[in-house]
């Protein structure tokens, strides 16, 4: 009996040894901003732990915030951006930085002889390639998305997400969306417009290259190349095409080997990608904002601040399985607004989530939602998710 309690109690005290060093593995912090040659800060400049297809993306500002593990300090961090030369850098040498900044340097070339066919004709060899280049076979996207909404120029209400999908890129419709984690800040809004589904949809929407049944027709639209830059070495155009409708504009920045499309803006949305370890292509980066005019507004809001009443999107892609072994997604939340998931706060989650920066924007909102009724938003949190 005494050797059974004396190997329970070093069972214990081994058992408690190893979580400390778990817990203690997740605290380790890097974070910093990405800066060009003249000191001004590459907003969306993708992120990565190399090998390990997991990282985020700088916010507009140029900083960036990724939690590891103390065995990942030898590893290494990848820094890309179009226009600018990749850099890598071991996680452990960064850290040992005095001045936590990485400054990448503009990619200096000259167009090599090439024959410039029409512009369409890129832009449709684009979408034939869109497959080949791409990540089309199933895997899983691990993502934070968030959504302000303002009224009256104000912030209201305020919706973050932890979303995992089976996907198979932006060949192929949308998979398989299962929200795992939500918080949401007290709605203050006039107006509490639920949408009919999630927030994620209209991402999918936004891309002009998804097929879904608001997919533009590109073929159809008016090209011209307004700019040249290059992403990893190679040299990219930059095609700009409008629609039917002049206020419909689409700008593609494409290889002019692979015909990879490395960023896409229509309108006011952006989406960033980035390379695989395998040499393919997926979104690492989305912003977008739209508002709604008053006669898309309920009638009874009318000459309140509702009239004025906008969203700010914006999503960050932290990691990609490409093992199908290890892909697991149960759908959740994919047909719900997101302010109205019944999820709890799980503020452990959160606290321990590798959060972007407060760009100025969001500290913006922030400022507002807590000035609403001087309630501090970590306690709305917990009182507006129960």
């Amino acid at each position: 009996m005494k050797s059974r309690f004396i190997i329970l109690f070093l069972s214990i005290i081994f058992f408690g040894f190893n979580s400390q060093n778990s817990f203690a593995q997740k605290s380790i912090e890097v974070k910093g901003i990405v800066l060009d040659e003249f000191n001004n800060p590459i907003p969306f400049a993708a992120i990565s732990i190399l090998k390990k297809n997991r990282g985020t993306s700088s916010t507009e500002d140029g900083e960036f915030s990724l939690k590891i593990t103390s065995s990942e300090l030898e590893d290494m961090l990848s820094f890309t951006s179009l226009g600018f030369n990749p850099f890598k850098i071991k996680i452990k040498d960064y850290l040992a930085q005095a001045e936590k900044k990485i400054v990448l340097k503009e990619t200096v070339f000259e167009m090599d002889e090439i024959t410039i066919v029409a512009p369409k004709t890129y832009v449709i060899n684009a979408l034939k390639k869109l497959k080949d280049n791409t990540l089309s076979k199933p895997h899983q996207i691990e993502l934070l998305y968030r959504r302000a909404a303002t009224e009256g120029g104000k912030s209201k209400f305020f919706v973050e997400n932890y979303i995992k999908i089976r996907d198979r890129g932006p060949a192929s419709p949308l998979g398989i969306v299962e929200v795992t984690e939500s918080r949401k800040s007290a709605d203050y809004r006039i107006w509490k417009r639920k949408q009919w589904t999630h927030d994620i949809n209209w991402m999918i929407t936004a891309n002009p290259l998804r097929p879904t049944d608001r997919t533009p027709n590109l073929k159809k639209y008016k090209w011209e190349i307004t700019g040249e830059t290059s992403y990893e070495g190679e040299e990219v155009l930059i095609f700009e095409g409008t629609g039917k409708n002049k206020w419909d504009k689409v700008k593609l920045y494409i290889g002019v080997d692979s015909y990879g499309v490395f960023r896409i803006e229509r309108n006011k949305a952006i989406m960033v990608y980035k390379r695989h370890e395998n040499g393919k292509l997926y979104l690492s980066y989305y912003a977008n904002e739209w508002g709604l005019g008053r006669k898309q507004i309920p009638q009874k809001y009318w000459n309140t601040d509702a009239e004025e009443m906008s969203y700010r999107l914006e999503a960050f892609v932290y990691k990609v399985e490409t093992d199908k072994k290890k892909i697991d997604v149960n759908a959740f939340g994919g047909d719900t607004d997101m302010g109205s998931l019944d999820l709890p706060y799980n503020a452990e989650f959160w606290k321990n989530l590798s959060m972007p920066p407060d760009t100025k924007f969001f500290k913006q909102i922030k400022k507002e939602l807590e000035g609403n009724f001087g309630v501090p938003l970590e306690v709305q949190y917990n009182l507006a998710n129960q």
